[in-house]
């Protein structure tokens, strides 16, 4: 049994492309997932048509998600026929967009390029990108919306969608998508300088406005072509990916505003935090119901207010012991330590209640009026609740303290 060949190591740290001098005129990356059925196919058409196109001027690159059906393995038995591809197998990241930037950062080409594997973009466009970034356009796009493009066998649904989506990204990031008609592509080309020395931050799958929103891209051509079916595996295309392209466009039109929030207040933390409190909002609710309605109890506002939050302080801190702040709670095992975090959750949560008390009573008396007593809790609970998060980060689950220095 002939030997493989070595894999090539994934890069580490930050997604951006060095300014080397380039010994080659194309780098193509292909990013695989459970795609060992196609790729033998594929890697064959592809040198075929670069030997006559870019003869021993380029490379491919496949770089794989650690695929359960061994995609890697398959590609790495290739290397021998193929001395033109290298192969990247991955086994602590995942993600598309990702795996084309590592890909481009140990190429060696001054045009990087990107390639689906699942044989639904055709090989031959490659040889007309080529020629319009040789005539000089720093990106060349293959695109379904230009003449000679279009898509082979789309459900009307799916047809909205992606129009819709474009759409949608004209409105949001007019001088990103409006570059192109096919913001949504996964196939094209670009110059190594254009992009260079900038960090991107891709989402999902769509990698193609990340580099138009971040880099330094002046003429754009654009190819037609016809997006096929699938040959073999199953498309990847969910509604996720639409959801993560606008969330992408979002980011991108925020111009890095959002990352800068993100660093220092942590928002995903916060809206776990939000669910549970939404669940705390349900048992103060019913609790005031019980103590405070003329058809119950009818007891008053401010005693019924105050039994009703602790209850709902007891609720929210064994939620969020137990999954908004888990990370920290399992590394202050114990219950003297969970009575510890409980106190501290109570005693902020209480001053909450204090003013949760007097913007009620502010609320139901001044601005909404008497028959408002629940809009106006509603109202006093969400202005409390960021007061209540950001306490109980700094005091009760001390993030900074999770990870102790070992002696």
């Amino acid at each position: 049994m002939t030997e493989l060949s070595a894999l090539v190591k994934p890069p580490e740290g930050p997604l951006r492309i060095a300014a080397d001098p380039s010994d080659l005129s194309f780098s193509l990356v292909i990013p695989t997932y459970n795609e060992s059925k196609n790729v033998g196919k594929l890697v064959s058409h592809l040198c075929t048509l670069l030997d006559n196109l870019l003869p021993h001027q380029y490379e491919l690159i496949l770089v794989d998600d650690n695929s359960p059906d061994r995609t890697w393995e398959v590609a790495q038995e290739l290397m021998a026929q193929y001395p033109q591809l290298r192969v990247m197998r991955r086994q602590t990241e995942r993600g598309l967009s990702s795996a084309v930037i590592r890909g481009w950062q140990v190429a060696r080409g001054e045009i990087l390029g990107v390639i689906d594997a699942d044989l639904q973009h055709p090989p031959d466009t490659l040889g007309q990108m080529v020629k319009r970034v040789q005539a000089g356009a720093d990106l060349a796009v293959a695109s379904r919306h230009v003449e000679g493009g279009g898509v082979s066998d789309w459900s009307l649904l799916r047809r909205i969608l992606s129009r819709g989506a474009q759409m949608l990204g004209l409105l949001i990031l007019p001088g990103v998508v409006g570059r192109v008609t096919d913001p949504m592509s996964g196939y094209f080309m670009v110059r190594r300088r254009a992009i260079a020395g900038h960090t991107l931050n891709p989402v999902g799958y769509k990698i193609l406005l990340e580099v138009i929103g971040r880099g330094q891209v002046g003429d754009i051509a654009e190819v037609g072509y016809v997006f096929q079916e699938r040959a073999s595996g199953e498309s990847k295309v969910t509604w996720k990916q639409y959801l993560e392209y606008l969330g992408h466009l979002v980011r991108l039109r925020s111009r890095g505003r959002i990352a800068r929030i993100r660093q220092k207040f942590p928002i995903g933390r916060f809206l776990r935090f939000g669910l549970v409190g939404l669940s705390g909002v349900f048992v103060d609710m019913a609790v005031l119901y019980l103590l405070s309605d003329p058809n119950t109890l009818a007891w008053g506002l401010t005693r019924s207010k105050i039994l009703a939050g602790e209850v709902a302080i007891l609720n929210n801190f064994l939620w969020n012991d137990a999954w908004t702040f888990a990370d920290v709670a399992r590394s202050q095992k114990g219950i003297a330590a969970r009575l510890k975090r409980f106190f501290k959750f109570n005693a902020v949560c209480l001053s909450g209640l204090v003013l949760n008390v007097l913007l009620l009573n502010l609320i139901f008396n001044v601005v909404f009026g008497q028959q408002y007593r629940y809009l106006a809790n509603l109202v006093a609970i969400a202005v409390v609740t960021a007061w209540n998060f950001w306490m109980n980060l700094k005091l009760s689950w001390r993030v900074t303290e999770v990870k102790k220095t070992s002696k």
